[in-house]
């Protein structure tokens, strides 16, 4: 009979003890030990001791004698005794692992820190630089942001041919279902859709407000179709963010702004911002689908942009009537108004002036928007949908204190919102929250 057997290891409450065993009939059970050697039955006297570096069972006949069992197998002679003892190779190799994966955590957290820096300082750029270039096209709006939509898919795919030939992109990558891009792209347009229509009405200090249901969504759509549950100081953290922004923005607006344009266009541009969360959700569903059917690889960030804006496009030229009419543009005439806008975003032709500017101040919105959106859902798929949303609302009031600085092309600086000091302190004390995580108190 073996003299090795099952000893539940939960059983044992220090990194040192030492039981007695007085029959020698009762079989002792060892639980992780891997090879043990035969110890006879008619020894009288067992005793099994736990050490904080290895699990040892002494075997000890009267007088120390006995047959000789061999030093095989991680048997250890001491004093007349003999010992078979767990591998400390094995508990050696479970530290490593352990401390592998300390490192890696550590090192994924500087990665997000550095992403989520990165998505601010584009955030930042993007929308001063769209002020900007808004200068130059300021009779065509929407030709730029037409172009945002179409030229942003040759440009995603040349990317992505390119990713391909380099070995980045795989085909495996490029078989996954089409039908999660397909939805990302409807949820685009429609979000783009009823954005333009209710920011044609709402005031301009309206829509940075009523954009903080965007993190409320998130939140809600992350709950509901990704399981997430949020700590206290992470809900408490959020809240405070978004009322930063709103108290930044909020003061430097006059009272009533929000409302005196009708209840219905702000709920539209709160539905705006429930189409552009789901997008963001199922672009994050979609990375962690990929990962189980691509065996602990990820999709390219550049097959799920290029696809989902290839699929955005063919549902906004499906729209591009009922756009042009929102915009003031008549559906006949759409081609000479595309046609003196990239004229004016190229600044060529004789018959057009007022587009000074151009074209150094589109293309460095074009080309940090696209830096911008690449970025976002890079933090996107090493995060979550929530923590990317606060690096873009993070973005927000240091825009507006950007604005009050002379910019070229600007008329004149804005005055600083009464209110910026405290929403920023606000926002600042909602990131703090949100990252600090509760000490827990070890239990007994």
């Amino acid at each position: 009979m073996s003299a090795c057997c099952r000893l539940m290891a939960c059983r044992a409450v220090s990194t040192i003890a030492t039981h007695h065993i007085s029959s020698p009939q009762i079989p002792i059970h060892l639980c992780q030990l891997s090879r043990f050697p035969t110890i006879h039955q008619h020894y009288i006297q067992r005793k099994i001791v736990l050490t904080s570096r290895q699990w040892v069972i002494e075997a000890v006949g009267s007088g120390g004698t006995g047959p000789d069992i061999g030093a095989a197998d991680g048997e250890i002679h001491k004093n007349g005794k003999r010992c078979c003892s767990y591998p400390v190779e094995e508990v050696e190799k479970g530290s490593k692992e352990e401390e592998k994966f300390a490192n890696e955590k550590k090192d994924g957290m500087v990665k997000v820190v550095v992403a989520a820096v990165a998505t601010v300082v584009l955030g930042v750029g993007n929308r001063v630089l769209y002020k900007l270039a808004l200068v130059p096209l300021k009779q065509y709006p929407f030709f730029l942001a037409q172009l945002a939509t179409f030229g942003y898919v040759i440009v995603y795919f040349s990317i992505l041919f390119l990713r391909f030939r380099a070995g980045k992109v795989t085909v495996q990558m490029l078989a996954l279902p089409k039908a999660p891009y397909l939805a990302v792209g409807l949820l685009e347009a429609l979000g783009a859709v009823c954005g333009m229509a209710a920011g044609a009405i709402l005031s301009g200090a309206a829509i940075p407000i009523l954009s903080q249901s965007f993190l409320v969504w998130q939140l809600l759509l992350s709950f509901i179709f990704l399981g997430r549950r949020y700590r206290f100081n992470q809900l408490l953290g959020c809240s405070l963010v978004a009322a930063g922004v709103i108290i930044t923005v909020a003061s430097g607006s006059s009272a009533g702004s929000l409302m005196e344009a009708g209840i219905f266009w702000s709920l539209l541009m709160i539905l705006s911002f429930l189409f552009q969360a789901a997008d963001t959700v199922l672009k994050e569903i979609i990375f962690l689908e990929s990962a189980k059917r691509l065996k602990g690889g990820s999709v390219d960030l550049f097959v799920v942009n290029s696809f989902g804006s290839a699929f955005q496009a063919v549902f906004i030229c499906l729209l591009l009537p009922f756009l042009s009419k929102l915009w003031g543009i008549p559906f006949d005439q759409l081609p000479l108004y595309v046609k003196d806008g990239a004229a004016c975003f190229l600044n060529i032709g004789t018959g057009l002036g007022g587009c000074d500017g151009a074209p150094l101040l589109p293309l460095l919105f074009v080309i940090v928007n696209m830096g911008y959106n690449v970025s976002l859902l890079h933090l996107l798929k090493i995060s979550s949908a929530v923590v990317s949303c606060l690096a873009s609302t993070v973005s927000v009031p240091i825009s507006v204190f950007l604005f009050t600085l002379p910019l070229p092309y600007l008329d004149a600086a804005a005055s600083l919102p009464p209110g910026f000091i405290a929403g920023a302190i606000t926002l600042v004390a909602g990131m703090f929250i949100y990252c600090c995580k509760p000490s827990i108190r070890p239990t007994k």
